[in-house]
């Protein structure tokens, strides 16, 4: 009876993926013609999920159905060319066919006596992480969900690095009456670090917040003293204008007084392997940590975020787990280097994206996604609008005159459905920000997307359209 339970289940499961895997195709093939944004009717249609638990068992094909006739119409169409909204990559097709593989493995990656391919994968995919972005040999990473993750594990290893000298031990004796830590941020400091240092301990508050020029890079000719418990944050990629702090002059005064400098890099830091613009991303590599997302411009699926430490020890002293159970191994252990323990081959993704893109490929989507960025601000301009930033990467921001007219704008063009992008508040104006970062994108879709802009724009402002 149990074989004959598990050849039926066997089945059922085959039967499910062939019918998920025709579904997905669909998806997929169709992605390119749907709407950006779920129309109403779509997301209204989501109540039906809502249903007391079920008392008997479902058939999987019948689960998957549902999922999709239901789910899929709701979806945002991210993984498209045509979503500019927040920065988000698609997905790559090594990408989404290892999710599957890795999904059927059902690895965990804590250890490596619980999955050798997923520790393997893993050391190997940060090795080439590091390799891509330039920083220096001797570094230890993880995978973790995301830049604020990704944030808080390196800020978490500089604590304990910095205490340490104090001759304090925060992982035994915490932060009651431990020396006090200074953290300097710049002035467009991301949300996410403000929560990672909330996180760590620290208070998002009491922090010295340094001046930005008007692209948003912080002003090294503001720094505050530095000391031995300082840590400085820093930008390679301000999530509204693409710009970067001047890291060379930060770094040098950091490491004359011995302070520790961190990268919230969730985008930026993936220029340096263009050479059209790695010069943006010099003096990075004399960080201490670095903080970065491969599920933005690498295209690999979420979550995939990444956090790297120059010093190995100090990010194994503050994420290292005993217990009695978990005998390490002599290799490197993943377990060790994030907060998580229990969690998926992230490692399996990312190292399949990396394979399918080659440096080359991922040179390639950089430079066309930063191409495609600057024809947004072209195109524009020529209608009579105002681009708000130096487009040096990927971050356009544009106004359409007043607050009430630029939100209307977004609200227009996000209905109308031909893409998406979101608003934002830059230096106390109100913009719409467009965001490229899929592979997926296209100068067809550029190029349509830009007319339902220039046309929403000026239908809203009272603008005539040009002829033809």
């Amino acid at each position: 009876m149990a074989n004959e339970i598990g050849t039926k289940e066997l089945t059922a499961a085959n039967d499910a993926l062939r019918f998920a895997a025709e579904r997905a195709q669909r998806y997929i093939r169709d992605i390119r013609e749907r709407r950006v944004a779920p129309a109403e009717k779509d997301v209204a249609a989501l109540a039906r999920f809502r249903e007391s638990f079920p008392a008997e068992s479902s058939d999987p094909r019948d689960v998957v159905a549902m999922l999709d006739e239901i789910g899929s119409p709701a979806t945002v169409a991210s993984t498209g060319g045509r979503y500019f909204g927040f920065v988000v990559g698609g997905s790559l097709p090594a990408v989404m066919a290892a999710n599957w593989l890795a999904c059927a493995w059902d690895q965990v990656a804590g250890l490596r006596v619980m999955s050798p391919v997923a520790a393997e994968l893993e050391e190997v995919a940060l090795q080439w992480v590091c390799e891509a972005i330039g920083l220096p040999a001797g570094c230890e990473g993880g995978l973790v969900t995301c830049a604020t993750m990704a944030n808080f594990t390196a800020l978490a290893a500089a604590r304990s690095a910095l205490l340490a000298r104090a001759g304090w031990n925060v992982v035994d004796d915490g932060m009651f009456g431990a020396p006090p830590i200074e953290v300097v941020v710049g002035e467009e400091v991301h949300a996410s670090i403000l929560k990672a240092l909330s996180l760590a301990g620290f208070g998002k508050k009491r922090v010295t917040i340094v001046d930005a020029d008007g692209q948003g890079r912080m002003r090294a000719d503001k720094l505050p003293r530095l000391s031995e418990r300082t840590i400085v944050c820093i930008q390679a990629g301000n999530v509204n204008t693409g710009a970067f702090d001047p890291a060379r002059e930060i770094c040098a005064r950091a490491q004359e007084q011995g302070a520790w400098v961190h990268v919230d890099g969730a985008f930026g830091l993936w220029a340096a392997v263009s050479p059209k613009y790695k010069h943006l991303t010099e003096g990075f590599e004399l960080a201490d940590s670095w903080a970065t997302d491969a599920h933005k411009w690498p295209n690999v699926n979420y979550d995939s975020g990444i956090v790297i430490v120059r010093n190995p020890l100090a990010l194994r002293s503050a994420m290292s787990l005993t217990a009695a159970y978990l005998e390490p191994g002599a290799h490197r252990e993943p377990m060790h280097h994030t907060p998580e323990a229990s969690r998926r081959a992230r490692g399996v993704e990312l190292w399949a994206g990396l394979k399918s893109l080659g440096r080359l490929g991922l040179r390639a989507l950089i430079e066309r996604t930063c191409a495609h960025a600057k024809r947004f601000a072209e195109g524009l301009r020529e209608a009579g609008f105002d681009v708000l930033n130096e487009v040096v990467l990927n971050q356009v921001l544009v106004s359409f005159g007043s607050t009430e007219n630029t939100r209307e704008v977004i609200r227009r063009l996000q209905e109308d459905g031909t893409c998406w992008c979101g608003p934002t508040e830059w230096q106390g104006k109100t913009a719409m920000r467009i965001s490229v970062s899929s592979w997926m994108t296209t100068e067809k879709d550029v190029e349509r997307s830009l007319q339902a802009m220039v046309r929403i724009a000026r239908e809203t402002c009272g603008l005539s359209l040009p002829p033809g």
